[in-house]
């Protein structure tokens, strides 16, 4: 039964054409990188990078090395998309994407992680059967079908993806309609937008049709009577996100995700008339089943346990940012503040407070106010900035945050060394302050 499910064989339309789209999006990814200043101002200009703690030997090439790093990447994306050495460019390109993704956490974005699950998923599978270079150098290569699990493994991933960013939405910010009134505030100037909004019952609106679109997609989607309705909500959905919030290459990814869900039939008829089209029944099981199925059984409990992380450390997430980051937590709050970092030289005696513009971008300042674990970070960039010169330093941060525009607490215990202080993974850092008891 497990084998039929898996691995009867269909008709691979859906993927071949997948592929191609796919191919283009990551191009334009890496090469508009380059052309828009990204690179420039996140990866070049800062004097460093915060990376995930944990990956600091991940660090930006030196000089513009990073230029040729996108375009090098953007190559690997046109081979993918015409079925070149399709294996090597998809790994390249895997790999170079996930050492960006985990050099630099100035520019986090929860897309940034889909596209790097997105990546492995095309790493798996027989994206370049046909319609490819490489089938046609190696006709033996070309085939019309693809196993079920193919379907199956985009379908329930994205499921796991849109759920997750439904049930964040579910909290008292979002449901007043608080936090999408701060999200359209510096919409105002959008042509032929702007003025609606910044209605209150345009963030309504947006507030249930968030909440219901991220919960439904995918079930209206795999149902036949409303999948032409829902699709036709995805394309506004997804262009008005690509209008109002500019999020890159993400609103059309999520676009393309929809060939998976519509019938073989069609897809092949739409995009891939002159292909045969396989409508045989037949099972291959093949000989790396069971490290397939090893995989499927080690990758989506992760994904689905990964999310719930923050439910089991203390702390409301959205104040602590533990547990925030690969958990689908997609535009929920605001955080603003001021941080300050007193250095005491213990090997001079002298006391100083840090200039942060010395040293970071001016979104790395907001970032290093704001969020525990660029504090944390930069404090011990400090920390080895004067071990260099043989001094020894304590490192005290007095800063005050605020959530959604409430008033502004402590975030930090400013009592804390925190040129010594340790940081958790898995359990909360004590030496953020959580004000519980005071609401």
């Amino acid at each position: 039964m497990l084998n039929k499910w898996l691995f009867q064989r269909v008709d691979n339309s859906s993927l071949i054409v997948f592929r191609i789209i796919f191919g283009i999006l990551i191009t334009a990814e890496a090469w508009g990188a380059i052309f828009t200043g990204w690179i420039r101002r996140t990866l070049i200009e800062p004097q460093f990078t915060f990376n995930f703690i944990g990956f600091d030997f991940l660090q930006p090439l030196p000089g513009n090395w990073m230029y040729v790093y996108y375009g090098v990447m953007g190559f690997f994306g046109v081979l993918v998309t015409i079925g070149y050495k399709y294996k090597w460019s998809i790994s390249g390109y895997t790999l170079m994407w996930t050492c960006v993704y985990l050099m630099q956490k100035s520019s986090y974005n929860n897309h940034y992680y889909l596209l790097i699950l997105i990546l492995v998923f095309m790493l798996l599978v027989p994206a370049n059967t046909y319609a490819s270079v490489d089938a046609k150098l190696n006709p033996k290569l070309k085939q019309i079908s693809m196993p079920r699990w193919v379907v199956l493994f985009i379908v329930f991933q994205l499921w796991i993806v849109y759920t997750y960013a439904s049930v964040a939405k579910l909290y008292p910010d979002w449901l007043s309609g608080e936090v999408p009134a701060m999200l359209m505030k510096n919409k105002k100037n959008y042509w032929l937008v702007g003025e609606i909004l910044q209605q209150s019952w345009a963030h309504y609106v947006i507030l249930y049709f968030g909440i219901l679109f991220d919960l439904l997609i995918v079930p209206l989607l795999l149902y036949r009577k409303t999948r032409l309705p829902m699709f036709c909500l995805a394309i506004f959905f997804h262009l008005f996100n690509s209008y109002v919030f500019r999020i890159g290459i993400f609103p059309y990814l999520s676009l393309a995700f929809c060939l998976f869900f519509f019938s073989a039939e069609l897809v092949h008829r739409r995009f891939l008339p002159k292909k045969p089209f396989y409508d045989k029944e037949e099972v291959i099981v093949p000989e790396h089943r069971n490290l397939l199925i090893g995989i499927f059984c080690f990758w989506f409990p992760f994904q689905i346990l990964m999310p719930l992380r923050h439910w089991v450390i203390k702390g409301d997430v959205l104040w602590t940012e533990e547990g925030h980051r690969m958990s689908w937590r997609m535009m929920l709050r605001s955080k603003s503040g001021t941080a300050s970092y007193k250095i005491v030289n213990k090997t001079t005696g002298e006391v100083n407070y840090v200039k942060k513009g010395d040293y970071l971008s001016r979104k790395q300042i907001r970032q290093a106010s704001t969020k525990p674990d660029v504090i944390w970070q930069f404090s011990q960039r400090l920390k080895e900035m004067y071990a260099e010169k043989g001094e020894e330093v304590e490192i005290y941060v007095n800063a005050r945050v605020s959530v959604n525009h409430k008033d502004r607490k402590q975030l930090i215990d400013p009592n804390v060394n925190m040129a010594e202080a340790k940081w958790d993974y898995f359990f909360h850092n004590d030496w953020i302050l959580l004000h519980e008891d005071e609401d």
